[in-house]
């Protein structure tokens, strides 16, 4: 891990080829990270969504919610969401990646890891909606799970894995989506519950 004077919140760079990623294990949000998750869990409409990869339907491995601006729709995996609109702590929580992350989003991709079962597959966020080079602010919250990274076209680089702590903050940027597939794996050891929150900007 190299260190990087990037935005205000102290946020390292990784030192990962072909990708422009960073960490910081704990963020200043106006609360404490398992009271943002308690009031995540039973605040947010959470969705069981199908999905179709490859031509077949799969029931996703998590629950889901999508919120942003009214013109902020997203589709993947044959998914076409419309946003729910902002809530306060939604609100709050993206004036503060923005801050961290010096970029504006309209929209956040919620993920709720129920427990060790649930995962995601490896993807790219590369949909055209996204643009060319995505700024991707993701906060984490709740039970410490691996985030893998895996190279798209050099298999001579070994996977890369971050635990992604309670309240803390990845950002990925540039071309990390062109080079990169990220995915959270299943565990075998039963575990706690797992929010994370994906903010990204939707371009009209």
């Amino acid at each position: 891990m190299t260190q990087d004077l990037f935005a205000t919140g102290g946020l390292d760079r990784l030192d990962i080829a072909d990708a422009e990623v960073y960490y910081a294990p704990r963020v200043a949000l106006g609360a404490e990270p398992d009271l943002i998750l308690k009031q995540l869990i039973e605040q947010i409409p959470w969705r069981s969504e199908v999905i179709n990869l490859w031509g077949k339907e799969y029931q996703q491995p998590r629950l889901t919610a999508w919120f942003g601006d009214a013109d902020a729709r997203y589709t993947y995996s044959g998914l076409s969401l419309q946003p729910l609109p902002w809530t306060d702590l939604l609100s709050t929580l993206r004036s503060r990646v923005e801050a961290l992350s010096e970029a504006a989003f309209n929209s956040v991709l919620l993920n709720y890891y129920r427990d060790h079962r649930d995962s995601m597959g490896m993807h790219s966020d590369d949909e055209p909606e996204l643009g060319r080079n995505p700024v991707i602010g993701s906060l984490s919250f709740g039970e410490q799970r691996t985030f893998v990274l895996k190279h798209k076209f050099k298999k001579q680089l070994q996977p890369v894995h971050l635990e992604l702590e309670s309240g803390s903050l990845l950002l990925m940027k540039g071309a990390t989506q062109h080079h990169w597939k990220h995915g959270i794996n299943k565990l075998a050891r039963p575990c706690g519950p797992r929010v994370n929150l994906t903010f990204r900007r939707i371009l009209a």
